[in-house]
């Protein structure tokens, strides 16, 4: 791979410019971006392994490709790709004219195109080399999806991109375009970015981006580095202070007593979906419980409820109505245009139909409401599937115990039930260990924490392994790994398989 790479930085010596050099190789570098190898790093093993490959080789393709990874690359990339390309240029290795011009650039101007729901910034940030070459790096920053970056791209026509971002937000009630102080769009970037790298270490992180993310993640990163430092508020611009328990209580109280939820046929429900359209708002968009807009109330019913909370069939029928005088009340209060408050009122009765398909409640799978409460003491249904798999046993008798009547959120019910799941092995020597380590990693599950454990456990319970084989690895890796939370992260994302003699 490193070859045929290096093969393709020929090319870089027939470009004329050194932006066109730069986006080449911010392309080459975003090849394995938000990808996972076992056994390490992928900017590490792949990233620097392309840069000692080039300083290897030493020719006139390599060092203009060593030049441009040190301003593109990251710091232990870019470290080692400027000392390799140093060395190569003491030996006379020959280079482009341009080559000298590598990142040289200085921020021209910073706008952002914002819809009026608060959704999403776009963000343009113009630059120029020494006033030549002017282009516009376009970041969009989406807050629907914990303000990541979501797309990228470089245009070289700016005045027209300018003008036509003027022109959208003359013409849309819903638009907005101004410009930004360039602090501010840098630390709305490296928000935006970090959201974006934090994502892409889950499973499915690269999927959340669109498809020329990748190719341009290391150009922005490395433009964004180029707009001034600030301790500005990162994002989204009308993040509002933390809500205390008490302060959630009193908006929920405010928007029960409204004239918009007056028509609220059950008062009981109606509230517990108040707190949590409340709660939402607070803990998943930026401590903005009363922003609204289509896309918001979309991913609430659809995305969010269906996965974390656990609802009464009370609060499943009354939730999208709920909803809709929510819209009611939070629009006119954060000055959203009439025709916004209609266009999410909208999507909430277009999505009221698929929710009652998204949100499957654990009943329709034939699990106990009961057993269901017991398991999901919070609420968070997100974490039934997990909280199961530890605790296993939690119906019937079992000898002289009611297992009906154990609590597995009491860590003293959790000993007893772990026990019962071991009825089988009393007699090994170091049961009092081994039930230890148990309840640490049922502990574990039950918090989620850290989350790669239950990716760990699923992965190996798709491959067909049994259940207890599988806690079993994992309690060899938390105890051989001990209290060192990145490398326990690290050891269970490399799990693929168990071996063939599982540790007892």
């Amino acid at each position: 791979m490193f070859a045929e790479m290096l093969l393709a930085a020929r090319e870089l010596l027939a470009v004329r410019s050194p932006l066109d050099a730069e986006l080449m190789v911010s392309d080459m570098l975003g090849a394995w971006w938000g990808r996972r190898l076992r056994g390490g790093d992928v900017e590490q093993i792949l990233g620097e392994g392309l840069v000692d490959y080039a300083a290897k080789a030493g020719t006139p393709a390599a060092l203009t490709l060593l030049i441009s990874v040190a301003y593109l690359g990251t710091a232990r990339q870019a470290a080692k790709a400027e000392g390799a390309a140093l060395a190569l240029m003491e030996s006379d290795v020959a280079r482009p004219r341009w080559a000298d011009r590598v990142g040289a650039v200085k921020p021209t101007g910073s706008y952002v195109s914002r819809d009026v729901y608060g959704d999403q910034d776009t963000v343009v940030c113009t630059f120029a080399y020494n006033g030549e070459d002017r282009h516009a790096l376009v970041v969009v920053v989406d807050y629907n999806m914990g303000g990541m970056a979501r797309d990228a791209w470089v245009s070289s026509q700016v005045d027209k991109l300018l003008e036509q971002a003027r022109l959208e937000a003359a013409g849309n009630a819903l638009l907005r375009f101004e410009e930004l102080e360039p602090q501010q769009a840098r630390a709305l970037l490296e928000f935006a970015m970090k959201a974006t790298r934090a994502a892409a270490h889950g499973r499915t992180g690269p999927k959340l981006v669109s498809d020329s993310y990748s190719a341009y993640h290391a150009f922005a990163r490395a433009r964004v580095k180029a707009l001034p430092p600030g301790r500005m508020r990162p994002a989204p611009a009308h993040t509002e202070a933390p809500y205390s328990r008490d302060r959630r209580a009193m908006l929920a109280a405010e928007f029960l007593a409204s004239d918009a939820a007056e028509n609220l046929s059950d008062p009981s429900a109606a509230s517990r979906c108040a707190d949590h359209i409340i709660d939402y708002g607070c803990d998943q968009d930026f401590g903005r419980p009363m922003r609204v807009s289509p896309t918001k109330c979309e991913t609430f019913l659809l995305d969010w409820l269906p996965r974390k909370v656990l609802l009464t069939p009370a609060e499943q029928d009354a939730m999208p109505h709920v909803l809709s005088a929510w819209v009611r009340f939070a629009g006119p209060r954060i000055d959203l245009p009439d025709e916004g408050v209609r266009a999410t009122l909208d999507a909430v009765w277009e999505a009221t139909a698929r929710f009652t398909e998204a949100y499957r409640d654990p009943a329709t799978f034939g699990l106990d409401r009961s057993l269901v409460e017991r398991l999901l003491p919070d609420g968070d249904l997100s974490a039934l599937a997990r909280r199961a798999f530890a605790f296993p046993l939690l119906q019937g008798m079992r000898g002289s115990t009611n297992l009906d009547l154990l609590n597995p959120a009491d860590e003293a019910d959790r000993r007893i039930l772990l026990e019962i799941d071991h009825a089988d092995e009393l007699g090994r020597p170091d049961l009092e260990e081994h039930l230890a380590w148990h309840e640490e990693i049922a502990g574990r599950l039950w918090v989620g924490d850290p989350p790669q454990l239950w990716e760990a456990a699923q992965r190996l319970i798709d491959l067909g392994h049994d259940r207890h084989d599988v806690l079993h690895v994992l309690i060899e890796i938390a105890e051989r790994i001990g209290d060192h939370p990145d490398e326990l992260a690290a050891a269970l994302d490399d799990i693929a398989d168990i071996p063939d003699e599982p540790p007892a």
